[in-house]
C-alpha cells in the first residue's frame, strides 16, 4: 500500500503509517530499528531497494531523506515537505517513508526525522553518496548508534579516507570495509592453518581502491609487517600474498566469484569469493550495532603486536 502526502508534516506522516498498517491488517509494529537513508533523487531507487531487501533479515522502518534543489524562486522561498508512505509488500517486511524536503525545511531534516523514529529502537543512518565530512557531528548522524558511509561513492576516495581517520567516532563504519569481510575471514583461516609467522605481505588491486587500502592497513596492524600496495588492472582486489619462511600464502582472485588459495606445501584449492550486492552489505552492518573496533584499527593503522589475526 502506498499513501502520498503533499505539503505535509511529520505528525501527518505518523498518522498515515498507522492508517496504512491498519488497512493491510497488521497494526502491530514488529520492527527492530530505524534506518535513515540520506540520498539524492538519482540514487534513491537503488538505496531503497537495498534497504528493503535487507529488511527481510532486519525488519525496520526506513526513512529516506531527499533534499530537493529549488527549481525557481518560489521553491527557494517556500519551505515544505512531501512524503510517500509505503507499507506491506511495497516496503519489504517493514515500512518505508520517502521524505522530499524543499526550502528551509531541508536544512533542518533532523527535526522532521526525529518524531518518526521508532521508540526505544536503534537508529542507523546511511549515506549512499555525499556523506558529511564528520558523520558523527552531522545533525542526522547524531541521532544514530551506527553511521554508514561508502568510500566507493566518492571522487577521491584516498583523500576522503584520510578525512575519515581524523573524524572517526565509535559507531562509524564504511561499506568499503564491509566488502572485506570474506577476504578477512579467509586470510584469518589461512593463517590459522599455516601457523607460521608472516614476514612480508602485499595487497594487489586496482589503483586508488579504498577497500584494498583498508585491507593493507588491517594486515599491517594485525601482523606488524609492512604491506606493499601493488597496482593491477583489477577489478577491485585481485590478490593478497603473505610471505613466510615456508613459502607464500596466496589468495588470488583475478576475476569472477572464485578465488584460489595456496598454502605452503599444499595443493591450490578454490574458494567462493564473490562481490556481494549492497543489500547484503547493509544486512551485515545491521547484525551488530556496537562500535566496529576492527574498522577503527584498520582506518587508523594502529599496530597491535603479538595479537592473533581475527575479523
Amino acid at each position: 500500500m502506498r499513501i502520498d502526502l503533499t505539503d505535509t508534516t511529520a505528525s501527518k506522516v505518523n498518522k498515515a503509517l498507522v492508517q496504512g498498517r491498519r488497512a493491510i491488517g497488521t497494526p502491530a509494529v514488529g520492527m527492530v530499528l530505524t534506518m535513515v537513508i540520506v540520498t539524492d533523487e538519482e540514487n534513491a531507487y537503488d538505496a531503497i531497494k537495498a534497504a528493503e531487501e535487507a529488511s527481510h533479515e532486519h525488519p525496520s522502518r526506513t526513512l529516506v531523506v531527499i533534499k530537493r534543489h529549488a527549481r525557481n524562486l518560489r521553491d527557494r522561498t517556500r519551505s515544505h515537505l512531501d512524503a510517500e508512505v509505503r507499507v506491506g509488500s511495497e516496503a519489504g517486511t517493514g515500512e518505508t517513508v520517502v521524505l522530499r524536503m524543499y526550502g528551509e525545511v531541508s536544512e533542518h531534516a533532523d527535526s522532521v526525522v526525529l518524531p518518526l523514529l521508532l521508540p526505544d529502537a536503534p537508529v542507523v543512518v546511511w549515506w549512499p553518496v555525499d556523506a558529511p565530512d564528520n558523520p558523527a557531528k552531522d545533525p542526522l548522524g547524531a541521532l544514530a548508534q551506527r553511521r554508514i558511509t561508502d568510500l566507493y561513492a566518492v571522487e577521491h576516495p584516498m583523500e576522503v579516507l584520510q578525512a575519515r581517520v581524523r573524524s572517526y567516532a565509535p559507531g562509524d563504519t564504511d561499506l568499503a570495509w564491509t566488502r572485506l569481510t570474506l577476504w578477512r575471514s579467509m586470510l584469518a583461516a589461512a593463517l590459522d592453518q599455516a601457523r607460521v609467522p608472516v614476514i612480508s605481505a602485499a595487497v594487489e588491486a586496482e589503483a586508488d581502491n579504498p577497500a584494498a587500502e583498508l585491507l593493507a592497513r588491517w594486515l599491517e596492524a594485525r601482523l606488524d609487517v609492512r604491506v606493499d600496495r601493488v597496482v593491477t588492472d583489477g577489478p577491485v582486489i585481485t590478490a593478497v600474498r603473505l610471505g613466510t619462511a615456508n613459502g607464500e600464502i596466496v589468495i588470488d582472485r583475478p576475476e569472477g566469484p572464485l578465488a584460489t588459495l595456496t598454502l605452503p606445501g599444499q595443493p591450490p584449492r578454490s574458494l567462493a569469493l564473490k562481490v556481494r550486492p549492497t543489500s547484503e552489505l547493509i544486512a551485515e552492518e545491521l547484525r551488530r550495532l556496537d562500535a566496529d573496533e576492527m574498522y577503527a584499527i584498520a582506518l587508523r593503522g594502529e599496530a597491535t603486536k603479538e595479537t592473533p589475526v581475527h575479523v
